[in-house]
């Protein structure tokens, strides 16, 4: 039984926590629940702290991490900035450049950027973001860890006016933003621009038929992004893992499914496409699969190191459940799992590529 996107019950009360509460001081649109269905058009008002338009995103009923989405009008540009959590900019649509700079130093690195872009900001740093479009306005998202902070030390005055300059992550280097960066494992890309996560190369992975990844360190955060892909006709292994991942979608039409271990019978779909943002709760099993005519790419945001929930199974979201870990082999999983694909491919016309494994389970 598949049941469509509903606002789902929060697992506790409102207005209860420091991040709750700052929120509501801010007096923009919260969006909540599993998804938004396109950041494109998703609710924005002015936001005084910006000095822009923009919206707070805190999906899955979890406050380790959030996105803020910010509106620059054409030609227009945001209030300096900085604070003391992680953020990660993805540049929804538009062209722009943001200045960095550290209190005290006059020196400004500029970052150029376009639609598909993602870059770091370091840690404490200032920042201030241009619209340099005179004619159509931007919108990007930052994945932030404000919630994580906020509570952490129940004062938003200090994640905001902290006076700290953390060298160590920020140097102020010629290179720091123009540096292609190098690959550092396998699948891992240390760099702090992707100038458009659109186009990057990825590696094969052992998720899906035919998908691929690349994750990416930034700016020396504890935050890590990653861009998965895999080709029309196909799905991706479900799995769980703990809170915090936040998936955009950047190219392709499909959906997820998302259900508690137990509830089998009870699982959500969400249907996706360009633009869309979207979060399983923490230990919900996640489900990815393309039903369009071309390959489906998405940008996702998740912890890394940052929160290691269990030192002796950090790779168990890769891991068959028959060996201990959090991922359901296609061998394993339900038959009407296959079943619904088949249906959604048929109603958007793609091919089903998929193998399917019967008699297995």
């Amino acid at each position: 039984m598949v049941a469509e996107e509903v606002e789902r019950p929060r697992l506790r009360p409102l207005g209860e926590t420091t991040y709750q509460k700052w929120v509501q001081q801010e007096n923009v649109p919260l969006h909540s629940g599993s998804h938004v269905p396109d950041l494109h058009v998703a609710a924005v008002a002015h936001w005084s702290r910006f000095g822009q338009k923009g919206a707070v995103i805190n999906l899955a009923d979890q406050e380790q991490d959030d996105g803020w989405l910010i509106e620059i009008a054409p030609g227009g540009q945001t209030e300096p900035m900085r604070h003391l959590c992680e953020a990660t900019v993805f540049i929804v649509e538009g062209r722009g450049a943001t200045s960095i700079w550290q209190a005290g130093r006059s020196k400004k690195q500029t970052v150029e950027w376009q639609t598909g872009s993602l870059f770091s900001p370091p840690l404490n740093c200032y920042y201030q973001h241009f619209n340099l479009d005179g004619q159509r306005p931007v919108r990007l998202f930052q994945a932030t860890t404000a919630p994580l902070v906020m509570n952490m030390f129940r004062s938003p005055r200090f994640l905001f006016d902290c006076p700290s300059d953390f060298t160590e992550r920020y140097d102020g280097s010629e290179d720091f933003f123009t540096n292609p960066g190098r690959e550092v494992g396998e699948r891992w890309w240390q760099t702090n621009l992707v100038p458009d996560t659109r186009t990057f190369r990825l590696d094969p992975d052992e998720r899906g038929n035919g998908s691929c990844n690349m994750r990416f360190l930034m700016s020396s955060n504890a935050m890590r992004a990653h861009v998965s892909e895999f080709p029309t006709g196909t799905y991706k292994k479900a799995h769980r893992h703990g809170p915090g991942a936040e998936l955009i979608i950047l190219n392709g039409v499909g959906y997820s499914l998302l259900w508690s271990p137990g509830e089998e019978n009870n699982r959500v779909k969400v249907d996706w496409q360009e633009g869309s943002v979207f979060s399983p709760r923490g230990g919900e099993y996640h489900q990815h699969f393309n039903t369009g005519p071309t390959p489906a790419r998405y940008l996702a945001y998740t912890f890394g190191d940052l929160v290691i929930q269990n030192t002796r199974a950090t790779n168990g979201s890769d891991v068959s459940e028959k060996e201990g870990g959090w991922q359901i082999e296609y061998r394993d999983e339900d038959p009407e799992v296959y079943a619904l694909f088949e249906r959604e491919c048929a109603n958007h016309g793609a091919p089903v590529i998929q193998p399917k494994v019967t008699g297995l389970r």
